[in-house]
């Protein structure tokens, strides 16, 4: 058993977790084929469905019975109190989908929603594991982990400018962002909103200062 900072939990439990929390990575690449009027629709119903769920658990024992037994053992302590009727993580993950393909362009959703996925589930392993010394709210392993893996989403993730280094540039500054983020998000923010909303907005941001006539339209996909 290991310490976290929602209090004492199993590594492999954890693990199951993240591997689980990787199939959201099907958010951002169904969207790239999409439109975006599509992609709301979809959230929308897959948000209020989850809603749903996770409030009803807390209204009705039959729901907080089926809802438990398929999904307990993925719950953390803070997820399971009925006096602060917290929300689970994949609930947090729709709304966080839905309200960014809302606000943000498809290409800095893109990232920004891979980077949540991806680094937020190499911070929380690593640094539950490996993290030996405190920088903030948790560990310089888990927040340096975070950034590296970012780092190598923004490699990778489509770019408005095949090949331009401003663009690596706007990435990895967002990517250091979202890693700062991801470590004192906890307590007062779900760090499923919080990440990908600082790091598409620092993107947005960086765009327009220091590329303010790039167009953010993906071209060859629906918008």
């Amino acid at each position: 058993m290991i310490q976290s900072e929602h209090g004492t939990i199993n590594y492999r439990d954890e693990l199951v977790r993240k591997l689980i929390h990787l199939f959201s990575l099907s958010i951002p690449i169904v969207y790239y084929f999409i439109t975006r009027e599509t992609a709301i629709i979809i959230l929308g119903i897959l948000t209020g469905v989850a809603l749903f769920l996770d409030l009803g658990r807390y209204i009705s024992p039959a729901v907080g019975n089926v809802f438990y037994k398929i999904f307990g053992f993925l719950l953390r302590r803070h997820e399971v109190d009925k006096s602060k009727k917290n929300l689970n993580g994949a609930t947090y993950v729709l709304m966080s989908a839905l309200i960014c393909v809302i606000i943000l362009p498809k290409v800095l959703f893109i990232t920004a929603f891979c980077i949540l996925i991806i680094s937020d589930s190499v911070a929380a392993l690593v640094g539950r594991k490996y993290g030996r010394n405190k920088f903030l709210f948790k560990s310089f392993e888990g927040t340096l982990a975070f950034f590296i893996s970012a780092s190598i989403v923004v490699i990778f993730t489509p770019k408005v400018y095949n090949g331009l280094f401003m663009e690596y540039l706007i990435g990895f500054i967002a990517a250091f962002i979202g890693g700062i983020v991801e470590n004192i998000s906890f307590g007062f923010a779900d760090d499923n909103l919080s990440i990908p909303i600082a790091i598409g907005l620092t993107m947005w941001i960086l765009y327009i200062i220091l590329l303010p006539n790039a167009n953010l339209v993906l071209t060859g996909v629906p918008n």
